[in-house]
């Protein structure tokens, strides 16, 4: 597993992470989540070796990061912020040292570039220059050589900035698919990567560790979590519906939003919706939509972060 213990980085008199401690084990996929400059990277980078701590402690699967950094880097797959990689070179020439520096000799290293190849969709840019790929391309170049010897632990700083969404879809399948006996970590500040991919989210906001939960726990704490949402045919009857709503016992509010109602339920006990279906079909309502949300990851995102009211209150 990985264990980290009181980590905390000073760059001068800024505290940028401030003793921040957990454990993950193989099958779990932790977002690390934070607003810009929370820390995330820098955690990041000490995780992997890239930074070292001002204190604390890494251990990679029983290997201390300062102490033991090769055995320990030898577990670990990473693709940094920004994708660096060598431009002059294509894919397959940098694919090629990447896996010659992991210890494959020639014949090993041609099947682990057709493996990550075909996982990233690369054929058809193996021998372009790197300096004249896409952004997409280039992040799909940074993940293969994350993947190309197989590793235990994959540290993954924002994989899907730049990807559309046929790809992005590809790559949350792979990291799921690869997490069945490995560590993943992904860094990132898109609300919905949480929602697709992790089983663990991790909130980060000025160097502390301010929520540690599954997506969703983080959703249930939303004040919208069991709301219900009604999008109306004809604009005029928003006032008549909301009037009606805000008459049931199980109603703490109702939200006008153009053509549609957001009803805030009193108690989240799943009494909300049967309620709310009843009276639509007593009072006959034509509607063009009836759903219930599961919260919102936003609106918690901000109320953690930003030292608001406390979420689902």
């Amino acid at each position: 597993m990985i264990e980290v213990t009181h980590l905390q980085k000073r760059f001068g008199q800024l505290l940028a992470v401030d003793d921040i401690s957990f454990k993950i084990v193989p099958g779990e996929i932790l977002g690390f989540l934070g607003p810009n400059g929370a820390g995330k990277s820098t955690t990041m980078k000490m995780l992997t070796g890239f930074l070292a701590p001002t204190m604390g402690k890494v251990s990679i699967w029983g290997c201390d990061i300062e102490t033991d950094k090769l055995s320990a880097q030898k577990q670990i797959g990473y693709l940094p912020e920004g994708t660096p990689a060598y431009e002059e070179m294509t894919p397959r020439s940098f694919l090629d040292f990447i896996a010659e520096v992991r210890g494959y000799n020639k014949s090993e290293r041609v099947e682990r570039i057709a493996f990550v190849t075909e996982i990233m969709a690369l054929e058809s840019v193996l021998d372009q220059r790197i300096e004249t790929l896409s952004k997409g391309f280039k992040r799909r170049v940074g993940l293969a050589q994350a993947i190309i010897h197989d590793p235990k632990v994959l540290v993954l700083d924002e994989p899907t900035d730049g990807l559309d969404p046929n790809q992005k879809y590809q790559v949350r399948e792979m990291i799921r698919g690869l997490s069945k006996d490995k560590i993943v970590i992904i860094s990132t500040h898109i609300l919905e990567e949480i929602a697709a991919v992790c089983t663990r989210v991790a909130i980060i906001s000025n160097g502390k560790i301010v929520s540690d939960c599954t997506p969703r726990e983080l959703e249930e704490k939303s004040r919208y979590h069991q709301a219900v949402t009604l999008k109306v045919k004809v604009q005029e009857d928003l006032s008549k519906f909301a009037g009606r709503l805000n008459d049931l016992d199980v109603v703490r509010s109702v939200e006008k939003n153009e053509w549609e109602l957001l009803v805030i339920p009193e108690h989240k006990d799943g009494s909300l919706l049967p309620a709310i279906a009843n009276l639509v079909k007593e009072e006959d309502w034509q509607l063009a939509e009836l759903f219930q949300e599961k919260g919102r990851l936003d609106e918690v995102f901000r109320s953690i972060t930003e030292g608001g009211p406390h979420v689902g209150s």
